[in-house]
């Protein structure tokens, strides 16, 4: 399996190689050359294996350059750190299940993608004889994720772009406790696509990123991508039975449309996905690019502080991934559109909009601060269950996109003490923490404060990045 890049200018690459380079050389993103294929009997011999064995299989179509053998072992390590069942599938009602993704270290569906990438960062630098100083940003799950997957490894530095006063006071907690000494962590003056446009400037020079060997954990990366489509997998296969290919549709809250766009890559692949149900809160540039085909992004003074703060984004960096495949994986296409999109700060595609629901199954909506405050007591009040700000705006959208005789399945974002100020206005209650969570949050914090200026970051990683 070869990967190209969204923009046509990159010779093609394995999988480690896409692993290691991050952000293409030529400023695009790594894509499979061509979509493996998963048919209905390969499915059905899929129903008995547990998660590891599943993301072997799944994995091992993309990540052809890694012995079986040696994949079997990576999936088995990252995954063993989860309870059992590693992703509990449960219902909330008659018409919606939620895919518990949120049963990792840090208690966000990022760590399911993220210990992956832990396991097989490290086996490829061990193999490459190298070292990475990862670059990345966060609105606040992302990088709590890496860093705990990526803590007292010895070949890898982890640089971490958060936004000043943009996280919760637990996802700041969860970041800046971190003492190792491979974890540096960066607040930045701005908003969460200020520190997307840092990592992007400073990958995008050459000469930099490869002095310093820098690379990417963020959902521009494909392993985290591809290591995301095992969910996919793993929820139609607790969803349905072995009386065919019966469709399921899947309720994705997104920002950056990394997570939804593994959900298009199963459905490419074969996965009987009926929608793709796409959940944004009140930064709803996604829903307004499904609903009108305009991709407009909006600046920092746009970009709303909510209360589900990791979809505060107004850039989505994989939205990139679709428009390839919308355009009949016609680089010139991409490159003209984003071309377009920084010249006049919009990218039209309003002439192909019908078809992203025909073709691609998307339908998106917005949710809004009430919409989750409401959903949450609902749930609650039926189930007994408390689920998070994100996971409820999923929950909120999925109930407008029902379809009778089809499975929805909600993708869970994070447990609800991530959150718990919203949680304590949506019901009342304080929500108790473990003993090593309250440790986590008295616990002194590191973290540096740097301006949104890209000589300053660069400056910070000459000093610090690993040679």
């Amino acid at each position: 399996m070869q990967y190209i890049s969204t923009r046509g200018g990159s010779d093609p690459m394995s999988y480690s190689e896409a692993l290691l380079e991050g952000l293409a050389p030529d400023g695009g993103l790594a894509v499979p050359a061509e979509m493996p294929q998963v048919d209905a009997a390969t499915l059905e011999r899929w129903r008995a294996l547990s998660y590891a064995e599943l993301a072997t299989e799944v994995l091992g179509l993309f990540a052809t350059d890694i012995p079986r053998d040696d994949l079997a072992g990576m999936t088995v390590r990252a995954y063993a750190v989860f309870p059992r069942p590693v992703v509990p599938v449960r219902r909330l009602d008659a018409d919606i299940s939620l895919v518990g993704l949120s049963e990792g270290p840090t208690l966000a569906f990022k760590d399911m993608a993220m210990q992956f990438l832990g396991q097989v960062l490290e086996y490829t630098l061990e193999r490459a004889g190298s070292v990475m100083n990862v670059l990345g940003a966060t609105s606040g799950d992302t990088g709590s994720a890496a860093e705990h997957a990526l803590r007292g490894k010895e070949r890898v530095a982890v640089f971490m772009l958060s936004p000043q006063g943009r996280m919760s006071a637990f996802q700041r907690a969860q970041m800046y406790s971190i003492d190792d000494a491979n974890v540096h962590n960066i607040a930045v003056e701005g908003v969460f696509d200020d520190c997307q446009n840092l990592v992007k400037e400073l990958a995008g020079d050459l000469d930099f990123k490869h002095a310093h060997h820098l690379g990417a954990v963020n959902s521009i990366n494909l392993a985290r991508i591809t290591a995301q489509v095992v969910y996919y997998f793993w929820g139609w296969l607790r969803a349905t039975d072995e009386t065919g290919a019966q469709p399921v549709s899947f309720a994705v809250p997104t920002g950056n449309f990394g997570n939804i766009l593994s959900g298009l890559y199963a459905r490419l692949m074969g996965l009987p996905v009926h929608r793709l149900v796409l959940a944004t809160n009140e930064n709803n540039v996604l829903d307004e690019f499904f609903r009108t085909g305009m991709y407009r992004p909006r600046g920092a003074a746009d970009t709303h502080a909510t209360s589900s703060p990791s979809m505060d984004i107004s850039k989505a960096s994989n939205l990139e991934r679709f428009i390839f495949e919308l355009v009949g994986r016609d680089a010139s296409r991409v490159v003209a559109a984003w071309d377009a999109l920084a010249d006049g700060g919009e990218a039209d595609f309003s002439g192909e909009q019908a078809r992203f629901g025909e073709e691609f199954g998307f339908v998106s909506a917005t949710s809004t601060h009430a919409d989750r405050l409401a959903t949450i007591r609902a749930v609650h009040e039926a189930t007994g269950e408390i689920i998070d700000p994100h996971t409820a705006d999923g929950v909120a959208i999925a109930r407008q996109h029902l379809d009778d005789g089809v499975p929805m399945l909600v993708l869970e974002t994070a447990k609800p003490q991530k959150f718990a100020e919203t949680i304590q206005e949506a019901l009342g209650v304080d929500l108790d923490l473990p003993e090593d969570q309250r440790a986590m949050m008295d616990a002194p914090q590191h973290v540096t404060e740097l301006a949104d200026d890209a000589a300053e970051l660069r400056t910070f990683i000459e000093r610090h990045a690993l040679r």
